[in-house]
C-alpha cells in the first residue's frame, strides 16, 4: 500500500509547524527557558513514561530481539571508541567529542518523529530498538560523564538513579507484566483499564510539547562551525549507511524483521547524541559548552531533514 505526496505531507507538515512553532515561542519569549525546563520535566517524567509504559506492555517480545539489542549496543560502543580516535585529528581540547560520537536522544527526538510520522501504536518498535542504548546511557556513557566532571563515577550513584528514573521504572514495570503473561489480565482488569486509559491520555501531549521544546532550543551559532561539523559529518557518513546495511541484512536474515523495524532502526541511528552531555559539564569551559550546544542543534537539523526524505520514501509500515 502507498501513501500519496499529500497523505505524507499531511503528517509531516505538523512536525514542521510545532519546531517552526516552538523557535518562535522563543523569539518572542513567549516562553522562559525555567518554563521549557519544567516543561521537559513533565514530559520526560509522566508524558514519556506512559507512552513507553504502553508501548513495552503490548509489544509482541520474541527472542530474535536480542540480536538487535546486541547490535545497537556495540554500535554505542564502537563509536564511543572511534570518537576517541578521531579527537586527536580535531584537537585535544574537545574534551565531550567522544560523547557526541555515540548515543542517540531517544526520548526527545527519536520518540516524537517516529510517533508523529508512523503514530504512537508503533513506538513499540522504536522503542525496542532503544532498549540496549538505555543501559549504555545509564551505565557507561553517564558514568563516563560524571567521571569527567567529578573525577570519579560511582556505580551504586547511577543504580540508583537508573532505578529512580519514572522511564526505566514505566519500562521495567511493563516488560513484568508483559513477560510473565499478566498483561492481558492487567488491561482486562477495569483497574488496569482505568490506568492504560489514563496513561494513554498522558502520553497524548507527548509529541506536540516535545516537538515544541525541541524547536524552542534548536540555536545555531557561527562559533566553531567546523569543529561542529567535524562530529556532524563523519558520524553521519558512518551511521547512515550502517543504518541501510544493518537494515537489508536483518531483513533477510531475522524472522519477524518487518518494515516496522526497519523504520524503527534506520530513525534510530540518524538521531542526534544525547541532549544530556550538556548537563554534565562543568562550569567555566564556555568554548566547550558552545561547541556541545551547536553540535547538538545542528544535528538534530540534519536529523530532520534526513527523516523526512526517508519517511517521504518510506510512509507505510
Amino acid at each position: 500500500m502507498t501513501a500519496s505526496v499529500l497523505e505524507v505531507a499531511a503528517r509531516l507538515l505538523p512536525i514542521i509547524l510545532i519546531l517552526g512553532l516552538g523557535n518562535l515561542v522563543r523569539e518572542t519569549s513567549l516562553l522562559s527557558e525555567q518554563s521549557i525546563k519544567e516543561l521537559k520535566g513533565l514530559v520526560i517524567n509522566i508524558a514519556l513514561p506512559a507512552v513507553l509504559f504502553g508501548a513495552f506492555l503490548e509489544m509482541d517480545l520474541d527472542p530474535s530481539y536480542l540480536l538487535i539489542f546486541a547490535i545497537v549496543l556495540l554500535v554505542c560502543v564502537l563509536m564511543y571508541g572511534l570518537g576517541h580516535l578521531l579527537r586527536t585529528r580535531v584537537g585535544e581540547s574537545r574534551e565531550y567529542y567522544p560523547f557526541l560520537m555515540t548515543g542517540f536522544e531517544f526520548g526527545m527526538v527519536g520518540i516524537p518523529l517516529f510517533g508523529a510520522a508512523y503514530g504512537l501504536s508503533a513506538v513499540g518498535y522504536i522503542a525496542i530498538v532503544d532498549l540496549s542504548h538505555e543501559l549504555f546511557i545509564w551505565f557507561v556513557f553517564v558514568t563516563l560523564l560524571r567521571t569527567k566532571r567529578d573525577g570519579y563515577g560511582s556505580v551504586s550513584t547511577t543504580l540508583k538513579s537508573f532505578l529512580r528514573s519514572p522511564l526505566i521504572i514505566a519500562i521495567l514495570a511493563a516488560l513484568g507484566l508483559n513477560i510473565s503473561g499478566l498483561g492481558a489480565a492487567f488491561e482486562a482488569h477495569a483497574a488496569g483499564q482505568a490506568v492504560t486509559r489514563t496513561l494513554e491520555l498522558l502520553g497524548g501531549m507527548l509529541i506536540p510539547v516535545i516537538l515544541l521544546i525541541v524547536g524552542y532550543g534548536m540555536k545555531l551559532n557561527p562559533r566553531n562551525a567546523m569543529a561542529t561539523m567535524s562530529v556532524v559529518v563523519p558520524r553521519l557518513v558512518i551511521l547512515v549507511p550502517t543504518a541501510l546495511l544493518l537494515n537489508r541484512v536483518l531483513a533477510s536474515t531475522m524472522p519477524g524483521f518487518s518494515p516496522a523495524f526497519e523504520a524503527a532502526l534506520f530513525t534510530f541511528l540518524i538521531l542526534p547524541p544525547p541532549y544530556v552531555v550538556p548537563l554534565f559539564m562543568p562550569q567555566g569551559i564556555a568554548d566547550e559548552r558552545t561547541f556541545v550546544n551547536n553540535v547538538l542543534s545542528v544535528y538534530t537539523a540534519v536529523t530532520l531533514i534526513i527523516f523526512v526524505v526517508y519517511f517521504s520514501l518510506n510512509p507505510m509500515i
